[in-house]
């Protein structure tokens, strides 16, 4: 299968190309530093996703059957990268007739409000007490900017034609990949707190393949 990654240098970007070439597909990484993956047998396509060049991500997206992104802001100053570069990213799928994406997201962002959804819900109906009372409202306060980046990244997803899946993990760990996970279609998963990075790319790239979780955003814990 041919795959487009979308910040393939990035904590869970690294994951999803290490893996997708372990499976033995053929990657296009778009990434800011083309020199972190030198020697790599992947095609590499330069572009800051925080001032997108069309050009570039056109050339990324040509033949993908599918874009996986890992796209997120890892500083203050980088907020609003993750929707500018998204909707960069779905402008060039247009353009080349790439329709599958995957993208990650956070567990708490179903209940943060956006321009297209100004009143979500007050509680994900997969919370259970901890994360309704204490888990959902200490996140989306101590990550406030990063949260209504990613809010935002969601609309313009849930505003395209394309054929999206949204992840939604809780707070990530760097342990190594289990592939022992759960998930859940359109809710988090009831008392998953944490799921380490690389099984959250494991299963992005699984969810390629699973046609009943486009249009739908799919939580992700231990």
């Amino acid at each position: 299968m041919k795959l487009t990654i979308v910040a393939a240098t990035g904590a869970i970007g690294r994951h999803l190309l290490d893996q997708a070439v372990a499976a033995g597909h053929d990657v296009t990484a778009l990434v800011r530093n083309p020199d972190r993956l030198a020697g790599l047998p992947v095609r590499v396509v330069a572009a800051d996703l925080a001032r997108p060049d069309p050009a570039a991500l056109r050339s990324a997206a040509t033949g993908a059957d599918a874009v996986l992104s890992g796209l997120g802001a890892r500083t203050a100053a980088e907020a609003g990268v993750a929707r500018r570069g998204t909707q960069a990213v779905i402008e060039a799928m247009r353009e080349t007739g790439a329709r599958r994406i995957v993208v990650v997201s956070a567990a708490p962002i179903g209940t943060v409000p956006s321009p297209a959804r100004p009143n979500p819900p007050r509680h994900d109906p997969g919370d259970g007490f901890f994360m309704r009372h204490l888990g959902a409202r200490f996140a989306r306060t101590a990550f406030r900017t990063h949260y209504a980046d990613l809010a935002r990244m969601e609309d313009v997803l849930r505003a395209s034609d394309l054929d999206w899946t949204i992840s939604r993990p809780p707070r990530l760990t760097d342990k190594p990949l289990t592939g022992r996970y759960r998930t859940a279609l359109d809710r988090n998963v009831r008392g998953g707190l944490t799921v380490p990075r690389a099984d959250v790319a494991h299963h992005m790239l699984a969810l390629i393949d699973q046609p009943e979780s486009v249009h739908r955003t799919v939580g992700i814990a231990t």
